[in-house]
């Protein structure tokens, strides 16, 4: 009997060359943020020295280049300060949930809470920002003082931010301790441990490379946030380490550049590129510090 002939796929053909864009424009686009990003960042460094940028201690570019000072250290601190709030707050609140969901709580309760954490991971950010203005800064006022904490602040920005990142954070690490196999829960069990001691010795562990991906991913948001820290922070660059001080973070000041104040092509416009660079070079460096260490402990099953 002669063989039929294969019919030609054309639809398999058409998804693979429709994931192939899909994938080409993906990275074209990041090429192209990148390049228009770098090239006023290098327009911006022609007239303000990279030195200065770096190491000048005082932020203030709505001056020109005669009488402004363009030192990043106070944008720099003051986002490293929202930060370390932040995942102060996000961390162990979303690894704690994630912990439950993944060993304690009943398959019922498991599929309500997390479709619930996963609704509040997508509250517009302004509203978290309105809600840290209106609510939290009142709340740490009245427990405080109004004199220790300001009306703009870091703290206030900070915990929200953090509860902001908890879904994200929860979410992902429940992911990665639910995919650790039972035989080394059973076999843990069957030595006599707790649950507590295979919640913490054994699964946490095994798990490892997945929630240090999570907290990553939640330390790169917090980082990269805008509408939080510019409505609740201040817009007040400053070198500080007191939570309840205004500060400005790098990107609050991208949007009160553009906001009107900066008349494109000046050099204050140009310093948005050189402040959006760092931030890429920040982030950047992080995820690839993640990802050495989620390759170097990753465990296969």
């Amino acid at each position: 009997m002669r063989r039929r002939c294969a019919r030609p796929r054309y639809g398999e053909k058409a998804i693979l060359l429709a994931l192939a864009t899909c994938g080409a424009v993906s990275i074209l686009t990041t090429v192209g943020i990148v390049l228009v990003l770098f090239v006023d960042a290098v327009s911006f460094f022609r007239q303000v020295s990279v030195v200065d940028f770096l190491t000048d201690t005082a932020w203030r570019p709505f001056g020109g280049v005669d009488s402004g000072r363009f030192g990043v250290l106070p944008l720099v601190n003051g986002t490293l300060l929202v930060t370390v709030i932040a995942m102060a707050v996000a961390v162990p609140l979303g690894l704690g949930a994630a912990v439950y969901l993944s060993e304690y709580a009943r398959p019922r309760v498991r599929g309500i809470l997390k479709p619930v954490l996963e609704v509040l991971a997508g509250v517009p950010t302004v509203v978290l920002g309105y809600f840290a203005l209106t609510f939290m800064t009142p709340v740490l006022r009245a427990l405080l003082g109004a004199n220790t904490v300001k009306i703009f602040n870091a703290a206030s920005a900070g915990i929200v931010m953090g509860i902001m990142i908890v879904p994200t954070i929860a979410s992902l690490a429940e992911d990665a301790m639910s995919a650790v196999p039972s035989s080394l829960r059973e076999g843990a069990y069957g030595l006599g441990a707790t649950k507590r001691h295979v919640a913490v010795r054994v699964v946490f562990p095994a798990a490892l490379s997945g929630v240090v991906a999570a907290v990553i991913l939640g330390l790169g948001r917090a980082i990269g946030e805008t509408m939080i820290v510019a409505i609740a922070a201040g817009n007040l660059p400053q070198l500080t380490a007191n939570p309840f001080d205004q500060i400005q973070t790098m990107t609050a000041y991208i949007v009160q550049a553009v906001s009107g104040e900066a008349p494109r092509g000046s050099l204050t416009y140009q310093s948005i590129f050189a402040v959006g660079a760092l931030l890429f070079v920040l982030t950047f460096g992080i995820n690839i510090a993640a990802q050495r260490f989620v390759r170097r402990f990753r465990e296969v099953y």
